[in-house]
Formats: C-alpha cells, structure tokens, sequence
C-alpha cells in the first residue's frame, strides 16, 4: 500500500476568504495543492474567480462585512462543493495610517467590520455545521499588530488584537464537541500589496522590530495554516501562533 500522504486535505472542502490576492490567494494555492477543494471567497469576483480557476476551485463573491452576503457564500459553497470541513478567515484592510486623534468614527468603523465583525458572521454562518458533523478546522489571521500595537494603526492593532481573544473564546466553547479546532496566527509584515497603502516609515518601523531583519513571504504563512487546518493538528487549539521573524516579546 502507498504511505499515506501527511497534512492531506484530499476530499476536504475550504473557504478562504480575502483569497484573491495576497496572503489569501497564496493560502488558498497551498490548500489546493494539498487536495482540497477551495472556495476563494473575496469582495473582488473577478479576481476571486481568476484564482479559482487556477487551482481547480470555485470563486466566490463575498462582503464579509455584511451578514448576507456571508450566509448567501456559504449556501453556494455548499451548494457547489459540499459540506464545510475548513474555514480560512483571512479577509482584512489596513485602514487609514494616523494616530488616533486624527482619526474619525468611520476610520474605526470600517476596519472593524471587515477584520472583527467579518470573522464574527464567517464562523457564525459555519460553526453549527461543523457541530454537527462534529468536524471542522478554522484558522483566524490576526497580526503581531493584535499583541504588541502598532502606532499610527490603532483601528487594525485593536481589531487583531479582537481576532485573537475571539479565536481563543470560540476554541473554548466548541472543545470536546468532536473533532472542531480554532486557531490563529499572527503574522508581521508579510510582503503583500497591502504594504502599499502603508507609508514607508510606518513599514521600516515594523521591520525594526523583526529580528530576521526582512519581510515574511507568502509561502511561509501558507504551510503555518496548512498545518493548523490538517487532520493530524487535532490536540491545537485555542492558540495564536506568531510568523513573526521573531519578533513577538511574549
């Protein structure tokens, strides 16, 4: 008989959201090449569905600020691929670069409904599947930003900093319910375009911090959340794990 394949995700359907481009896209690549099958969920359709089509997936359209707009991707995820096993929380802005007594409600209000509130509806819309199947995996990107803030980013360090401790209340009330895990990670300046809304003294900030003095690249967060998401990280839960180029103090 062959040798089993390690950290296979054959058969196994993912949602990844925020998968078009970046972070997202390079998580989703991975989880193909791996057997699953993906659904890139993102605002953008087009370039969702551009994706998709590379990696033998499905592009979906999908606001995960808005309720609606989660559950309606969800029901044709599941319509199209089948029963939920995997769900990627990825989707995120940076917001506007200022400290906090230039900015406006709106500044605050609108990284918290994609980076907080959109986490909030993706497991809220598959949480109950996965109950009862008594199977599932959901990986939440936080950011070092969420453990240590960053300055001149207040709206995305306080929003990350929400991701982490929702990822760890929502391991705690799913534990022992079969087979279900939730993790985070929390990654520092990953070389993605999101960088290029950052001013450039804000970015040579975040890299002053990192010991290994470079960006992280995109292939290196994809095989972390590979893992998380895999059969054999059953007794991982609860945890934030930083990709930090050993950057975190704690």
């Amino acid at each position: 008989m062959p040798e089993p394949r390690f950290f296979s995700l054959e058969d196994q359907v993912a949602v990844v959201t925020g998968g078009a481009q970046g972070i997202g896209e390079g998580i989703a690549r991975r989880l193909a090449k791996a057997g699953g099958h993906v659904a890139v969920c993102d605002i953008n359709e087009a370039a969702a569905q551009a994706v998709a089509k590379e990696i033998g997936g499905v592009g979906i359209a999908c606001d995960v600020a808005s309720g609606a707009s989660v559950g309606a991707a969800v029901a044709d995820v599941r319509r199209r691929l089948g029963p939920i096993d995997i769900v990627v929380n990825n989707a995120g802005i940076a917001g506007k670069t200022a400290v906090l007594w230039e900015l406006e409600e709106k500044d605050l209000d609108a990284v918290y409904a994609v980076n907080l509130k959109g986490v909030f509806l993706m497991c809220r819309a598959v949480v109950g599947e996965m109950l009862e199947r008594g199977y599932g995996r959901i990986v939440n990107v936080a950011s070092i930003a969420g453990k240590e803030g960053n300055p001149s980013l207040i709206p995305y360090s306080s929003t990350k900093a929400g991701v982490i401790a929702l990822t760890k209340a929502l391991a705690k009330e799913v534990a022992g319910k079969g087979d279900i895990t939730v993790n985070s990670i929390s990654p520092a300046v990953i070389q993605t375009p999101i960088l290029d809304g950052i001013p450039k003294p804000t970015v040579d900030y975040m890299l002053s911090k990192i010991p290994m003095g470079r960006t992280g690249r995109v292939e290196e967060v994809a095989a972390l959340v590979h893992y998380l998401v895999s059969r054999e990280a059953s007794f991982t839960t609860g945890q934030c794990y930083d990709i930090s180029g050993g950057r975190a103090t704690y």
